[in-house]
């Protein structure tokens, strides 16, 4: 029999994401769930909506209490958090080095280990050597990073973001079983449930 699958979308500047990221595995293993991973970029998305960074910044009172947040959730699950003084930071050549490290067994922790660089040691995602270390401490290539610039792969994430886009995704992380969409980390077993009782 097929095991269920479900799509994980995921911006590597949100911090909602390093929440299911660090869980998503486990749990998805525990379900019986096949998860695809799906890196994309979220500036692209809230520029369609007129806004030139994330409603966090834009509205302060809901950036104060996403911290908060954080700080709660993190602390529940064992998990090191620090604020970032560059909110949102520069994903792109995050996710790009993400989509080849994928290919791998190890991408996964590639993921993780990029969340973990920027929230929980308050590091620059965007620096190439915090990438490198990434891909080193997974036990991936470190050549991922230049295959990454090429062409071929750029537009990739530029299609990956786009189909985000027509699937009706505002944020991240989100969740889709077939057309079905959920927003959020705290969908992440909802989502889960779903593609156990309704996925093809």
């Amino acid at each position: 029999m097929t095991r269920p699958q479900m799509d994980f979308w995921f911006e590597f500047a949100s911090t909602y994401s390093y929440l299911s990221v660090m869980r998503l595995p486990a749990r998805a293993a525990e379900a019986g769930i096949t998860v695809r991973w799906r890196p994309f970029l979220l500036g692209p998305i809230f520029a369609a909506q007129g806004w030139d960074t994330s409603p966090f910044k834009i509205y302060a009172a809901k950036g104060n209490y996403m911290w908060r947040d954080m700080e709660r959730r993190c602390a529940a699950r064992g998990l090191t958090f620090k604020r970032s003084n560059t909110m949102p930071q520069h994903s792109v050549l995050a996710a790009r080095t993400a989509q080849l490290a994928l290919e791998h067994p190890q991408g996964i922790a590639f993921c993780q280990n990029v969340y973990l660089m920027q929230f929980a040691e308050g590091l620059n995602i965007a620096d190439r050597s915090v990438i490198a270390a990434c891909l080193d401490a997974a036990k991936l290539p470190p050549d991922l990073i230049d295959q990454a610039q090429a062409d071929a792969n750029k537009h990739r994430l530029r299609d990956t973001t786009e189909e985000a886009m027509r699937r009706g995704i505002f944020g991240a992380p989100s969740f889709t079983v077939e057309d079905e969409l959920f927003w959020g980390d705290d969908q992440l077993d909802t989502a889960l449930d779903w593609a156990q009782r309704h996925a093809a």
